[in-house]
């Protein structure tokens, strides 16, 4: 084992004992007891270690050493030019990055093309639900999220929110691209840079004495943390569409799963921990995300830049009213308060009343020819004008952060 490789696992032991002892010493503010069983993941078996107690064993240590190194700009540089799954890596990369890189970007033995298939036609039909719950229900979500609201307020991205929700916007939009996971489609690329970023992260956070001061972990982004935030994606988009009774068939819903199954285990969340079925990720999701929601100082900020932010994507028709009414609509009246997101007269009422309403009209005419690929046109539309607002029309390129928020 090398230096950096030890020094790391080294970290993850101090962090376990100190986190123990703070989970003793604190029972009001600690977490139940992992109780979810490997046999339901894709995997089917593990250890059942609580994943609150690992972390990424491959990426951690060899991110550090690259920061340590001084190859962060280099290796930032060298991959802009990665962007398509199916392309070589670039030349110049340093060879401990390259071996890793090219064993994090295959997909795992359990992968199946054909159960994936009918997820094209699940986004061309449901494109705009999707959008609007990855942005208001998944994303809003992220801001009551503890671990991850300070993590991405006290992170390089939390200076400039506009360009990290463009990152993030990149990996959903790549994720319902019709090639996503194809030689010429952007997930893998998308997942393992964001797999490198998360490991940066790890290692700066802890450097961060604002992060220090109000974090109540030694060591950001466990199996445990990325869990959560997964279950803010997948598992509450399928939990939500399935409360407006949108009627979605078996091989699509199952689809949409495998392709979620898929990102995680390129994000570098282990099999075990991946759910097999939403019966299994709905009762994980019960165990891991549903009692961690509270509001944090840093969460409330992040939620109004948040909503600024998506009121400016269509040149102001969709207002900071009308967003932050979905989001109360979504997440419900009590994580509203505690964004400090105001009552809407007009909006509140109209969306109780109209959505289910308006699913009715739009599923009703899914039938007549054409229908799916005209909303996939106008959803796609919607989408791209949306990353092109984030972006400020300037490719978006995932790098590896150096340093954390300066102040």
């Amino acid at each position: 084992m090398d230096k950096v490789s030890r020094r790391y696992v080294l970290k993850a032991g101090g962090a376990l004992g100190a986190l123990g002892a703070l989970g003793i010493a604190t029972p009001a503010r600690a977490q139940a007891p992992w109780t979810w069983s490997p046999t339901g993941s894709v995997g089917g078996a593990g250890a059942g270690a609580d994943p609150r107690w690992v972390w990424d064993e491959e990426a951690g240590p060899l991110v550090a050493s690259l920061l340590d190194r001084g190859d962060v700009p280099r290796v930032n540089e060298l991959l802009r030019t990665w962007t398509k799954n199916g392309q070589p890596l670039p030349a110049g990369l340093p060879a401990d990055l390259r071996d890793f890189m090219e064993r994090a970007r295959r997909l795992p033995a359990w992968a199946d093309r054909g159960r994936l298939a009918p997820v094209v036609e699940f986004n061309k039909k449901r494109g705009l639900y999707l959008g609007l719950l990855y942005g208001l229900a998944s994303g809003m979500m992220s801001t009551v999220i503890p671990k991850e609201a300070r993590a991405v307020y006290y992170s390089q991205g939390g200076a400039d929110m506009k360009d990290r929700i463009s990152k993030t916007a990149k990996l959903g939009y790549d994720i319902m691209s019709a090639d996503a996971y194809d030689p010429r489609g952007e997930m893998i690329v998308t997942c393992v840079k964001t797999r490198l970023v998360h490991a940066a992260v790890r290692h700066l956070l802890p450097q961060s004495p604002y992060w220090a001061q109000v974090a109540d972990e030694e060591i950001p982004i466990s199996q445990r943390d990325m869990m959560v935030t997964w279950h803010s994606l997948p598992t509450t988009v399928m939990q939500k569409l399935t409360a407006w009774e949108v009627p979605i068939p078996a091989a699509e819903s199952d689809a949409f799963l495998h392709s979620w199954q898929l990102c995680a285990h390129l994000l570098g969340i282990r099999d075990e921990y991946i759910p097999a079925s939403w019966a299994e990720a709905n009762s994980q999701a019960a165990q891991v995300l549903d009692p961690v929601l509270a509001p944090t100082p840093e969460g409330v900020k992040l939620a109004d830049i948040l909503l600024n932010l998506g009121s400016g994507v269509d040149g102001g028709i969709l207002g900071k009213p009308i967003l932050g009414a979905f989001t109360r609509f979504m997440l419900g009246d009590e994580i509203a308060s505690w964004l400090r997101i105001r009552r809407e007269l007009v909006w509140d009422p109209l969306l109780r009343v109209s959505w289910k309403p308006f699913i009715a009209v739009r599923e009703g005419l899914l039938p007549f020819p054409a229908a799916p690929e005209a909303y996939w046109l106008f959803d796609e539309f919607l989408r791209k004008a949306a990353l092109l607002f984030l972006s400020e029309a300037r490719p978006i390129s995932i790098e590896i952060p150096d340093t954390n928020r300066p102040s």
